[in-house]
């Protein structure tokens, strides 16, 4: 038996302060050990394989743990400590300087309207922040983010908390990386539930017809490219006739939410639509001019989804709605329908299903973004694409 307990021993050396260092015989590195403000017995890594830089370490994690330093100079003192053990200043920045800097990483990285998306984000953030905005870094915790997300969530949809939620844990995570913040605050915030009656659904075969005999001549199109390739409304109402090749029978298109290349093999519904149009197609000129015009003046689709609304609405399959807030404030709850245009996007997911065709096939075609998926996504060639598009019924 004696052979059988001795690898659990630890080897512990009493220091003169109150912290201690131990080492287990499968580890490199020393650990601190101490008592904290409570006199629970703590243990942590130091990180350094040299005695004296942990017995600092030791030390300083002692200090901590029983409150012998103040809140505003903790932060000095591990800075302090850092140079002294690595040679090198300990990054320093205040949570507004940060994320202005955090934005100017991601400018180039991002489309324009992701960019836009994490600037509004985290504009909120900071105005949560109020003052707090101007303190460093470090002085976000847990329950910073947590009032964060709860405060959104009373104001907006879950879909929108989410997302906000999500660029905030972006920028945890990127402090803690270059070495801004010890521990992510953000890491183990959950995303809160979404409600069953905000899911949006697809679109029946009569609903489509319905609400294309209310649309008008430019409507009708955008409805039909939207079932037929799956694609978002801003991606669709920016298409130009460089984009379409008839003559291989495709549509290319880089997606503005997540830059990805599609090339879109064309349903046959499609081409018949398509060829109707392309005697006045010329190079270059908008394929949807009202709906081209409006993204450019406005940089995003919301107007067009307050459009296609009405649409919806004049066919009877939601309830006609002001399209802005008079009395709830900025910020204040939308209400969230079953059916929108990015329905469209799900009903034509569901009926390449209901064919039988191939999930990763299906993801591929509309430019599905899981992450689950895109192992599946590589394997993907241009003849499961055509049968893909060849599977759409015509109405």
């Amino acid at each position: 038996m004696r052979g059988s307990w001795w690898i659990f021993l630890e080897v512990t050396t009493t220091v003169t302060s109150v912290a201690s260092l131990t080492r287990k015989p499968r580890s490199k590195y020393w650990f601190a050990c101490f008592r904290d403000v409570n006199g629970k017995q703590r243990r942590r890594s130091t990180g350094q394989t040299d005695r004296k830089k942990a017995l600092k370490v030791a030390e300083q994690f002692e200090q901590i743990g029983r409150r012998k330093l103040a809140p505003r100079t903790v932060r000095e003192s591990l800075a302090e400590l850092y140079r002294e053990i690595y040679g090198e200043t300990l990054p320093v920045a205040t949570v507004r300087k940060f994320v202005a800097d955090w934005l100017q990483t991601k400018e180039p990285e991002v489309s324009a309207g992701t960019l836009a998306f994490y600037k509004k984000s985290i504009a909120k953030f900071l105005e949560f922040l109020g003052t707090a905005a101007d303190l460093d870094l470090a002085s976000i915790t847990r329950t910073t983010v947590l009032g964060f997300r709860n405060h959104v969530a009373k104001r907006s949809s879950p879909v929108t908390t989410n997302a906000d939620l999500k660029a905030i844990k972006m920028i945890c995570r990127a402090a803690k990386r270059d070495g801004y913040i010890p521990e992510d605050p953000a890491e183990f915030v959950e995303t809160v539930r979404k409600s069953s009656e905000q899911a949006r659904r697809p679109f029946t075969t009569s609903e489509i017809q319905r609400v294309i005999s209310v649309a008008d001549a430019e409507w009708k199109s955008l409805i039909l490219f939207g079932l037929y390739t799956g694609q978002r409304l801003a991606d669709i109402a920016t298409l130009t006739w460089d984009h379409v090749d008839l003559s291989r029978n495709e549509i290319r298109l880089k997606t503005r939410k997540t830059a990805k290349r599609l090339t879109i093999p064309i349903a046959a519904p499609l081409r018949t639509h398509l060829d109707s149009l392309a005697v006045a197609g010329e190079r270059g000129s908008p394929i949807h001019p009202r709906a081209f015009g409006t993204m450019r003046r406005q940089g995003k689709s919301g107007n067009l989804s307050n459009q296609f609304s009405d649409i919806l609405a004049k066919a009877g399959l939601r309830q006609k709605a002001p399209h802005r807030s008079t009395h709830k404030g900025r910020g204040a709850r939308r209400t969230s329908y079953e059916l929108s245009f990015h329905s469209l996007r799900h009903t034509a997911v569901s009926l390449l299903k209901d064919a039988g065709i191939p999930e990763a096939a299906v993801m591929e075609l509309v430019g599905h973004d899981s992450k689950q998926m895109s192992a599946h996504y590589t394997h993907v060639g241009r003849e499961a694409l055509e049968k893909a598009a060849a599977a759409f019924p015509e109405l």
